[in-house]
């Protein structure tokens, strides 16, 4: 198979789709790969290292998706990337479909098919292309949420872990996932009063049980969420409904009830956002004020750090890349039912039930997208 690596083009993404050692994986299993040119400059990789690799290098993406079978990225395809994609090609990448009609619509009129590292699953009930990327954002989070609390920056002025004498700084993380379970490690780290809510009872019992008193426990419900709203510096929002739009966790009305200056870091942006007033930004432009809270809503922030997340990313995808290359789509999918989990997109048609319902697209159940 022809696998190409298109250079990344949103705005400040320097993550990259393969390191060097997964070209290296898929040229020994017999495959060749067309890298463009300066896609790993952002993650510290030379076209040097891809070439030693065994990859081909070329000068535009446009000759990338004319001649490969299977396109691997990280950020969803922009516009212009939408429109070279064509009937038949594999994309493999990040898509999050549920909060963007434009790109779920151009991607199903390209006949495309399109497998989302983000629904891909494993036994144990986890997404372990997502994984990776949600352990960085999460301990990104209070450190990006640190710095948007300096008064310069809008934020109250409170040092995260205060001083003798002066308390520390109050953090809440809804959400007791992967993102909300290392946000909550970091922040307590730097020395933060840090209260974890969860839905899940088994869940709480399971963070008090592995961390003790690090950080605290608490129920997610409604009353409680903005209760402890009130008290917090920052709020860092960690949920996640597998392939589906964010709840709305914070209204703009309940703003008013917060700290003036308190900030809200939105992990969940990439899925439209835990809190009303989420909108996306940019690294270049990362944070904006909404009646006097401070919002960080980065919608790619593990690219801050991208040779981190590129590696780290890399070791997760590259099994089921070279799956896909090895045996196809239709017969990866049908040996592993976690990666047919990640199929989304397939001949026109849209194959995952949350964005479906999400967006009100009919969906067909991807095990009858594997017959067509």
């Amino acid at each position: 198979m022809h696998i190409g690596c298109p250079k990344e083009i949103k705005p400040q993404e320097f993550r990259v789709g393969l390191t060097p050692n997964a070209v290296h994986e898929a040229v020994g299993h017999g495959h060749s790969v067309t890298v463009e040119t300066q896609a790993g400059a952002g993650a510290g990789f030379t076209d040097d290292d891809y070439v030693a690799a065994g990859a081909a290098i070329t000068q535009t993406a446009a000759e990338i998706f004319d001649a490969a079978d299977m396109i691997v990225k990280v950020k969803e395809p922009q516009p212009v990337e939408r429109q070279m994609l064509r009937d038949g090609q594999i994309l493999f990448t990040y898509l999050h479909l549920a909060p963007d009609p434009d790109q779920t619509r151009d991607l199903m009129a390209s006949g495309a098919t399109c497998i989302a590292y983000e629904t891909v699953t494993d036994d144990r009930g986890g997404l372990p292309l997502l994984a990776p990327m949600s352990e960085v954002a999460g301990r990104l989070a209070p450190q990006v949420g640190a710095w948007t609390l300096q008064k310069a920056n809008g934020g109250r002025g409170v040092l995260m872990g205060g001083v003798p004498g002066v308390g520390p700084a109050r953090v809440i993380v809804i959400g007791g996932g992967v993102v909300g379970t290392h946000a909550a490690r970091i922040a307590a780290g730097m020395g933060a009063d840090v209260t974890v809510l969860d839905r899940s009872l088994p869940r709480l019992r399971q963070l008090d049980d592995m961390f003790g008193g690090t950080f605290k426990t608490a129920y997610a419900s409604a009353g409680n969420t903005i209760e402890l709203a009130r008290q917090a510096d920052m709020i860092v929002g960690a949920v996640l409904v597998p392939g589906a739009a964010a709840p709305k966790l914070i209204s703009k009305a309940q703003l008013a009830e917060l700290k003036p200056g308190a900030v809200l870091v939105d992990v969940a942006i990439d899925q439209g956002g835990c809190f009303e007033t989420s909108q996306a930004t940019t690294h270049q432009d990362p944070i904006y004020d909404v009646d006097g809270i401070m919002h960080y809503c980065v919608a790619n922030m593990p690219g801050a750090v991208a040779r981190t997340s590129t590696i780290a990313l890399g070791n997760a995808t590259m099994p089921f890349m070279l799956a896909l290359a090895d045996k196809g789509w239709r017969k990866a999918c049908e040996d592993d039912p976690h990666l047919l989990a990640g199929l989304n997109v397939h001949a026109g048609q849209l194959t995952y039930y949350a964005v479906g319902k999400a967006l009100g697209i009919d969906v067909l159940a991807p095990g009858l997208a594997l017959k067509r």
